[in-house]
């Protein structure tokens, strides 16, 4: 029997907050797994960011000297 993960090796996003659109792997690691922040879950309603609004995302989440 094969699970519904290993069918669908990737899907096709579009970013919550810009609209770009990228590929997450469901069958490995996925992009984001190599970025060093690591954020709260999205936001009621958000779903996966690109990288540029993770990344964008992490760094107003930093705390300020």
């Amino acid at each position: 029997m094969t699970n519904k993960l290993e069918m669908q090796a990737s899907r096709r996003l579009s970013c919550s907050r810009c609209g770009t659109e990228f590929t997450c792997s469901l069958a490995g690691p996925c992009w984001c797994a190599e970025e060093t922040a690591r954020l709260p879950m999205p936001l009621d309603g958000e779903d996966c960011l690109c990288r540029d609004c993770l990344r964008k995302a992490a760094d107003s989440e930093r705390p300020r000297p």
